[in-house]
């Protein structure tokens, strides 16, 4: 069984591409926390995503946005100019979740003015006092 299932957050902006025959895919990288570390550190993994997955990452996310990723873990061989073999494994991500809000570009933390209901002007004569013997209409 080949499943892996990662949160953190990413440390490039997603870059787009489409194959010969029109297949979009999506890379970018994402780091995740070492939890039972006494230092703050991460795990720096690369991650392909394909399909309209990969076309809604590359317009909805960007650098430092917080997701939620499940998917295989993958490893490609190539050969360098000068004859040298590299392996390079990657994440191939089948599900994509945005874990944060806001808009590419833009890190957003909900705070207590987006809640602040003060702000909002309400003309109390427009209400009625009911009775405590009436109904409630609802």
């Amino acid at each position: 069984m080949n499943r892996v299932i990662l949160i953190g957050r990413l440390a490039t902006d997603p870059e787009l591409r489409f194959t010969a025959n029109g297949k979009a895919v999506a890379s970018f990288r994402i780091a995740v926390n070492r939890i039972y570390s006494k230092e703050k550190e991460a795990d720096f993994f690369n991650v392909a995503v394909w399909g309209k997955t990969a076309e809604n990452c590359a317009n909805y996310l960007a650098k430092g946005r917080l997701v939620g990723l499940e998917g295989r873990l993958q490893t490609r061989t190539y050969e360098t100019q000068t004859g040298e073999r590299r392996y390079f494994t990657e994440v191939i991500a089948d599900n994509v979740e945005f874990l944060d809000w806001g808009s590419k570009g833009k890190q957003t933390v909900p705070t207590k003015q987006d809640n602040d209901f003060t702000s909002v002007d309400i003309d109390i004569s427009e209400f009625q006092a009911m009775d405590e013997d009436e109904d409630i209409p609802f």
